[in-house]
């Protein structure tokens, strides 16, 4: 079974204690703190802001957030090769409640997980390829990736790593365990 890739992520968390307009400092997160005992939905995503991910793929993924975790599910996380910057603003421009946002602003945990792709066509540069998948205890159990990774691929796909197709998954996975 493959274990997600160990990295540190750069992140931003509130100081309430620094007042003024940007209350934020910088906080390393490494992997272990967001898989580490926990059943952990990831989707990954090329951008923030971008007209797919911010029209369905994440809202899609907020709005049955309740129902991920009935199911068991501790946590969701948002990966986008952005930083923690663009992180923020997007997930206020979206209303993000349930969804933790997980900046990899150098692409390095999407390397590892070998979904790094060149969009230079769209002069996004080197993004995270598309795809979700269901990590227990820092264990990948399973992936939906969309068709078509490629540098440069001229569409968009989106088929598979959205959030119905992952709760379909693991409505799957439940009553099977119950037969």
């Amino acid at each position: 079974m493959q274990k997600v890739p160990s990295v540190i992520f750069k992140t931003r968390v509130r100081n309430d204690a620094l007042g003024g307009p940007n209350p934020f400092e910088w906080k390393d997160l490494c992997t272990d703190e967001i898989f580490k005992g926990k059943k952990v939905v990831v989707f990954s995503l090329p951008g923030a802001f971008t007209p797919t991910c911010s029209s369905n793929h994440l809202p899609r993924y907020e709005e049955l957030y309740d129902e991920f975790t009935k199911l068991g599910v501790d946590r969701i996380v948002c990966v986008s090769v952005n930083d923690a910057f663009v992180m923020f603003q997007w997930g206020k421009a979206q209303g993000v409640k349930n969804i933790f946002l997980l900046p990899d602003g150098n692409g390095e945990f999407t390397r590892k997980m070998g979904m790094l792709v060149d969009k230079s066509n769209l002069g996004f540069g080197m993004r995270s390829w598309r795809y979700s998948m269901l990590v227990n205890d820092g264990n990948v159990e399973k992936m939906f990736i969309e068709d078509g990774y490629s540098d440069n691929c001229p569409t968009d796909p989106f088929q598979v790593s959205d959030a119905d197709t992952m709760l379909g998954y693991l409505k799957a996975q439940v009553g099977s365990k119950a037969a």
